[in-house]
């Protein structure tokens, strides 16, 4: 019998395997005083392990580390799990703003990134004249 999670996951969500990014940069966002907030869990990566850019709108954030560990050569391994590369990423449309309107801060292995709401673009009505 197959695990009832494998019929409820939803498929649009991520294309990683399932365990990988549903575990990595979880996010909470809300609405805060003409801002989006964005929380993101970020655990194990450093301030210099994150960069985040804006492009067309979107703003990526990915995040990449390095775990390099020195081989004792007094041992004979067999499996050598604990050096790795681990790298995700996550993109939100947030509109045309700019980079130095978005704040960001890490506290705790959260990422709080503030994203000001693009104002609504007013419609206006212009009446165009015909010539004689």
């Amino acid at each position: 019998m197959l695990p009832s999670r494998i019929f409820f996951h939803d498929f649009f969500d991520n294309f990683e395997p399932w365990g990988k990014m549903d575990q990595i940069l979880k996010c909470d966002i809300y609405e805060e005083e003409g801002s989006y907030i964005i929380e993101m869990d970020i655990p194990g990566f450093k301030k210099e392990d994150i960069h985040m850019e804006l492009e067309n709108g979107y703003l990526k954030i990915s995040a990449e580390k390095k775990v390099e560990m020195t081989e004792d050569e007094n041992k004979k391994y067999l499996r050598h799990e604990r050096q790795s590369t681990t790298r995700c990423e996550r993109k939100f449309y947030v509109g045309e703003v700019s980079e130095d309107e978005v704040k960001a801060q890490i506290k705790d292995n959260v990422l709080k990134i503030s994203v000001p709401k693009e104002e609504p673009k007013k419609e206006s009505k212009k009446v165009i004249m015909i010539e004689d």
